[in-house]
């Protein structure tokens, strides 16, 4: 075989390893959800569920139904859900900012209830 068909096919399998290698190990970008939860806070002591997992730019919607009238404040996003006792109050946001956890409070006594992690 000549040089110049050797280096032709070194050429097309150096290619073909790397289009393979990004295939596998490329940087794909995840389609952004929708992604809802719906909490339940009781006394203003606990949620469930107490972790709330999305990735950024996630469209996330929080219902949340307490037993008690109070605020409950989602920190680093600075939402605060007025809730009514046996009522749903929702909001939903768009989640750019990573990372976390984010507190989730009680706002009168600042009691932790829970945490919103956003992962990159």
């Amino acid at each position: 075989m000549s040089r110049s068909r050797i280096f032709i096919v070194a050429i097309v399998i150096v290619v073909f390893a790397a289009v393979g290698a990004y295939l596998l190990f490329g940087n794909h970008r995840r389609i952004p959800q929708n992604v809802p939860f719906d909490v339940t806070v009781t006394d203003g002591t606990t949620m469930q569920p107490s972790e709330l997992k999305v990735n950024q730019n996630d469209t996330v919607t929080i219902n949340i139904t307490s037993n008690m009238d109070g605020e409950v404040h989602l920190h680093g996003y600075d939402i605060a859900f007025d809730t009514k006792a046996g009522q749903v109050v929702s909001h939903t946001f768009k989640a750019t900012i990573s990372g976390g956890p984010f507190d989730i409070e009680w706002e009168s006594t600042s009691a932790h209830l829970g945490d919103l992690i956003v992962n990159p």
